[in-house]
């Protein structure tokens, strides 16, 4: 191997690149990943650009991952090679390529590719899906710290031309370290031989890119920016959001939330765009799941046949009483959802909230408790409908019963969504239909249970 080696070097240095490539074809892609482990790395990205297409990604797989890192940069100059190499290695070895990747690196490469590109690496980089990596460009203005201010206004006038904003300027170390970022304004407004460092506070607002991307639209509404950069977790700049893909992700996630609520999972396109087959598939297993919670209703109902038998009035109040648990349900977990996706309340808040929600349920269903046995009293009175010899205990069956079960829905939508929060999952899954649902069912149970108690010895 030796041998070849230096006949390689020999050809490399009388640039003969047409006996180089003939060289190269008669041999397989281990020994030239060998011979590449072995030569200089000027004569590494010579010898690698020589290769046929198919002979350099074989090779390309079988290097370290310095080798692989030391080709990429060299090749910075070939987008259209870059990325074919990216492209074509396995999921498994690519994604542990880029994860091992320092910030430089990932800069670097982020910078030199098309839009379209640019898109499918932000894939391959590692960034999780739904995180603020997938959403940066690296569009932007970089200065360091010890440019004065007249080569920094030379460097933007030239590197300006497609920068998303300018807004703000970055300030970077040699090593694309993250140090500050300042406002053009102050770079104008500053002496021509003053340097950027001197202007600098030394303070910013960063992002992460491997964060969720609701974390990004958390931080723009408390700082009011436009635009703010993302680094990786060594503070290297990588690029920088902006706020109208900012809000656009804001729209994705209230309509996400609403779609969850309402008791479907979230659609992947627009209402107009998704097809038949995919809406039922959304739809069906929420409907399925609350049906057979549903039936737990009629499950209830039957333990209470005996009950219903002998005192037939008590069903005429059964939808009463289960919707105005729902409904108090449905209206507690919607305040709670969206104060959390706010911001507004933590985890750390569940007291607070349960004392607040248990007053709430209280009077509240007190206020329909006392309505209800208004209505039973003047349709009594009035000869309306005959409720028979015990309809004031009717009457306080209705009304107490709309007491705690308004009281338990209240508690169960405010407690539920903190619950599913605490255990990792999207509190927007405590839909309405399954907070009703469950507030029906448990509804039920606590109705005929008062029923029971004060009816018994009387129409029961």
């Amino acid at each position: 191997m030796s041998e070849i080696i230096i006949r390689l070097q020999q050809l490399i240095e009388d640039k003969s690149w047409k006996i180089v490539k003939q060289e190269l074809n008669n041999l397989d892609s281990v020994q030239i990943a060998e011979i590449i482990a072995d030569i200089p790395k000027s004569d590494q990205i010579i010898l690698f650009r020589l290769l046929p297409q198919e002979l350099a990604k074989e090779t390309f797989k079988r290097l370290s991952h310095d080798e692989k890192e030391d080709i990429i940069e060299g090749l910075a100059v070939n987008i259209n090679v870059v990325t074919s190499l990216l492209n074509d290695l396995d999921p498994d070895d690519r994604t542990a390529f880029f994860e091992e990747l320092p910030g430089e690196v990932s800069q670097r490469l982020m910078q030199i590719l098309s839009d379209e590109e640019r898109e499918i690496t932000t894939k391959l980089l590692g960034f999780p899906k739904d995180s603020i990596g997938r959403l940066m460009t690296p569009e932007y203005v970089a200065v360091r710290p010890y440019y004065t201010v007249e080569q920094a206004i030379n460097h933007i006038r030239k590197f300006g031309q497609d920068s998303e904003t300018l807004n703000v300027i970055y300030i970077v170390d040699d090593n694309w370290k993250l140090i500050a970022d300042i406002r053009i304004k102050e770079i104008i407004l500053a002496s021509a031989n003053q340097t950027i460092g001197e202007l600098s506070d030394n303070r910013v607002i960063s992002l992460n890119a491997y964060d969720d991307q609701e974390v990004a639209v958390k931080i723009f509404s408390d700082h009011d920016r436009v635009a703010l950069p993302v680094t990786d977790t060594n503070g290297t700049l990588l690029g920088i959001v902006t706020i109208d893909d900012v809000m656009d992700v804001a729209e994705e996630e209230s309509t996400e939330d609403f779609q969850k609520f309402g008791g479907t999972e979230g659609l992947d396109l627009s209402y107009t765009k998704t097809s038949l087959s995919e809406m039922v598939k959304k739809r069906a297993g929420w409907l399925v799941v609350l049906f057979l919670g549903e039936m737990l209703t009629a499950s209830a109902m039957g333990h209470f046949d005996e009950e219903i038998e002998k005192a037939v009035v008590l069903a005429l109040f059964v939808p009463l009483i289960i919707s105005s648990g729902g409904n108090s349900g449905s209206q507690a977990a919607s305040l709670i959802i969206r104060a959390l996706a706010l911001g507004e309340l933590k985890l750390k808040n569940w007291w607070y909230v349960m004392r607040k929600e248990i007053l709430s349920g209280l009077l509240l269903g007190s206020i329909l408790g006392v309505i209800g046995f208004t209505r039973i009293f003047i349709w009594q009175e009035l000869g309306l409908y005959d409720y028979g010899e015990y309809w004031v205990w009717v009457a306080l069956s209705v009304s107490v019963s709309l007491v705690f079960i308004v009281l338990w829905g209240t508690f169960s939508g405010s407690m539920i969504p903190l619950m599913l929060k605490k255990i990792g999952l999207d509190p927007a899954t405590a839909s309405a239909p399954f907070v009703a649902t469950l507030v029906d069912v448990t509804g039920l149970i606590i109705y005929f249970s008062i029923a029971a108690m004060f009816l018994s010895g009387k129409l029961l």
